[in-house]
């Protein structure tokens, strides 16, 4: 979906296709069938963007095989599709019955990572419409926190430089600007935009720049308007921003909504937990550690690192964090300029929601994301900018 900012440029809204974890090319082309061609149909459109997640394999698939690469091409097109942005945070196995801490392998550090982030970006810059020139890619922050010494540190940043230099390489190639985005996560080396300053500045280049994160941004306790003046105010670009929204408890020392949060405390996803306190942030690694007896102080609310439906918040006495997701958009593409012009729904949490909300059948799962595509639509339009065919 695109949208026209009163300062003339183009703003691009996605949603993300981790919802529908697929490690082959054969299963991203099913989902492009099964899923994201019904949501394009459902809301109405001649024309949807996605964001693809591309897991290890298949993007190793399309960038040694030409002709796979120019099949997938046609093949969004033929559906109605685009792509400008990718995730790649994920490496694969997204689709695990237990994902946890493996998401955050391999990291920076390691040099897997930078192969596959760079055989993503050979990829997009052959899938951007012919009418778009710059593609963004999200990515982990660097590293989960546990064992990321100097020297990890230093193989990290050094791999991202060389990424940096090889997206030059590929825009002087192909004319296409590729940007990569460090995506702040509770619990990783950088958990908030603040802790993104120091390296993201370090490296200096501005091909290298954040994603940022509502869900993750909310789930932190940070203020959507002083976050976002400091990244500018730094002068670190915002690649992209993911519009998701937390799980919020305002009292999280009442039975009632213990035994609310117990029913999003899942096998499948970590769901950091944090609180605010005088002393400052505290939180946990998971959910089910935070209801675990004391671990986590409950005179103040806690939020989960839970992506819920944005146009659905869960049933009292819990809500989601949809103000701050407001708020962070209202401050990204608000203003007289958009602070970003790649935005992307990114709820792929649907089947791990308590039973009685998931989706029962396909036709429910495309309801709800075109609902949530729907919801951001209006948010768009409502802060001035027009929505175009």
């Amino acid at each position: 979906m695109r949208f026209r900012h009163p300062d003339g440029s183009t703003v691009h809204l996605a949603y993300c296709t981790n919802v529908h974890p697929a490690e082959t090319l054969d299963g991203v082309l099913a989902q492009l069938r099964d899923h994201c061609e019904p949501v394009r149909r459902r809301l109405g459109r001649d024309r949807l963007g996605i964001g693809l997640w591309l897991a290890r394999d298949a993007a190793h698939a399309l960038v040694t095989d030409p002709s796979a690469l120019r099949g997938l091409r046609t093949e969004l097109e033929h559906r109605g599709l685009e792509v400008v942005t990718l995730n790649g945070f994920p490496y694969e196995g997204f689709g695990a019955e237990e994902v946890k801490y493996r998401v955050y392998q391999p990291d920076w550090a390691d040099p897997e990572r930078l192969a596959h982030t760079t055989d993503l970006a050979r990829v997009l810059a052959q899938l951007l419409p012919d009418d778009v020139t710059e593609g963004s890619i999200s990515t982990l922050p660097l590293a989960w926190r546990t064992a990321y010494d100097q020297e990890r540190a230093t193989a990290a940043h050094t791999a991202l430089t060389t990424l940096a230099e090889r997206l030059d390489a590929l825009h002087e190639l192909t004319g296409r600007s590729l940007r990569i985005g460090l995506e702040p996560e509770p619990g990783c080396t950088v958990e908030t935009t603040r802790d993104a300053l120091v390296p993201l500045t370090a490296i200096g280049h501005d091909r290298i720049g954040i994603c940022v994160d509502t869900c993750h941004l909310a789930t932190s306790f940070e203020d959507p308007h002083t976050a976002l003046d400091a990244l500018a105010q730094a002068r670190v670009p915002i690649v992209k921003s993911q519009l998701s929204a937390a799980l919020h408890a305002e009292h999280p020392h009442l039975p009632e909504v213990r035994a609310a949060l117990a029913a999003f405390d899942e096998p499948r996803f970590l769901h950091q937990t944090r609180t605010l306190t005088a002393a400052g942030l505290r939180g946990t690694d998971d959910l089910g550690e935070a209801l675990a007896g004391d671990a986590l102080p409950d005179a103040s609310p806690w939020r989960a690192h839970f992506h819920v439906p944005l146009h659905a918040a869960p049933a009292a006495p819990l809500t989601s964090t949809l103000p701050v997701l407001r708020a962070a958009l209202a401050r990204l593409v608000g203003g007289p300029h958009p602070l970003t012009h790649h935005l992307e729904v990114e709820t792929y949490t649907w089947q791990a929601l308590p039973p009685e909300l998931r989706p029962r059948a396909r036709a429910q799962l495309v309801d709800g994301i075109a609902a949530e595509l729907t919801l951001a639509r209006d948010l768009l339009t409502d802060l001035g900018l027009k929505e175009l065919p």
